[in-house]
């Protein structure tokens, strides 16, 4: 693989001279390059350049992320890394990263997915070069995905911005992280008023991130998808179960509305349901006890829920983090 673009060269030195802001941003543009985003995202990008620009497409887009990630809200805010040429290089005008992005339909969106998950590889194989395996989440040596929905507030009229159902105005991404390490695999932009349970929201961005984890640990061992209440939906959790269907051993864990029939089941425990909770280590959880009552809920099933599904209860006293 060969670099298609540059960035100056760095030297780190402790004598407080050459000192830059944003220098740590630098180290995120350079894991973009060893990884060939730039390169792959300019193929996705197909004829976007034009002939006169001296900007790679790809190249305008990794600079937009960096920027992102370093806290810039809008295109504009490329001005931080342009007015740092001796540790950015060269950086897009406004005018170009517009036409750049303005360039990206669903079809040019998809390729820019895949390219994603190119770089993903193989930034994840060089970790397993180094022996270092993913890190465990809630205590399992397993790839675990977390999804959920966010309010993205506008302080203007944004294009698809709506009020949102706590009084707000603009947008309700649902987004999808890998609990091991933190990283963003998927979103989907929406609308502020789009429901939080809607239930064909949730399997695209789970279709989504699924397919930016590699094969070697997408295929062959469990998968947890892990949701709020939000999650408990009969459709998205029956496309969970069916994706078993296609070789992936999804497991999955939402929380559940406490209907009258749940209140009931719960009531009816005998005392020796209860054990005590446990931490993600292993150890007790102090004052917190779980019990199953999927027993008393009959016609789980017959309703329409995963066949199998169980449902878990836990009570604890009411505190900050319970």
């Amino acid at each position: 693989m060969q670099n298609t673009t540059t960035r100056p060269v760095v030297t780190v030195t402790a004598d407080g001279r050459g000192v830059a802001s944003h220098a740590g941003s630098r180290l995120l543009a350079d894991l973009a390059d060893v990884t060939g985003v730039p390169q792959a995202f300019s193929e996705a990008l197909g004829g976007l350049r034009r002939r006169r620009s001296r900007h790679d497409p790809g190249r305008v887009l990794v600079d937009v992320a960096v920027m992102l990630a370093d806290g810039g809200e809008a295109i504009s805010d490329l001005a931080v890394l342009r007015d740092r040429p001796e540790l950015f290089g060269a950086a897009a005008s406004t005018a170009t990263a517009w036409r750049v992005l303005d360039g990206v339909d669903e079809t040019v969106l998809g390729r820019l997915r895949q390219a994603r998950a190119v770089a993903r590889e193989r930034a994840w194989l060089a970790r397993a070069e180094l022996g270092r395996v993913l890190p465990s989440a809630g205590g399992r040596l397993l790839p675990g995905l977390v999804i959920d929905a966010s309010l993205v507030r506008c302080h203007s009229e944004k294009e698809s911005a709506a009020a949102t159902f706590k009084g707000g105005f603009g947008y309700h991404p649902v987004l999808a992280f890998l609990d091991n390490t933190g990283e963003a695999l998927a979103g989907l932009l929406r609308p502020g008023n789009a429901g939080s349970n809607t239930a064909v929201d949730h399997i695209t961005v789970t279709d989504l991130a699924l397919a930016q984890i590699p094969d070697t640990l997408r295929y062959g061992r469990p998968i947890l998808v892990r949701a709020d209440g939000a999650g408990a939906t009969r459709d998205w959790l029956a496309h969970l179960r069916g994706l078993r269907n296609q070789n992936l051993d999804v497991e999955f864990s939402v929380g559940f509305t406490m209907t009258r029939a749940v209140q009931a089941a719960i009531d009816a425990l005998p005392k020796t349901a209860w054990t005590p909770a446990i931490e993600t280590d292993g150890s007790v959880r102090d004052g917190a006890d779980v019990a199953e009552v999927t027993g008393f809920l009959d016609g789980l099933t017959g309703a329409g829920w995963p066949a199998g599904m169980r449902v878990i209860v836990r009570r604890e006293r009411p505190h900050p983090g319970a």
